[in-house]
């Protein structure tokens, strides 16, 4: 089955894959920068809608 997902879906799991690629690489990750990564995808979500 072949999925098909709207581009900014797409683009909102690109964030999430590069920032848990890189937030596992170290022990601590700082709020301000969870907090970023949740403000992309906000704006990655909203905008679409």
């Amino acid at each position: 089955m072949i999925e098909t997902r709207e581009p900014v879906v797409t683009e909102a799991i690109a964030v999430i894959d590069k920032a848990l690629a890189e937030m596992l690489r170290r022990e601590l990750v700082s709020a301000t920068e969870v907090a970023d990564l949740l403000l992309d995808l906000r704006s990655l979500l909203s905008a679409n809608a």
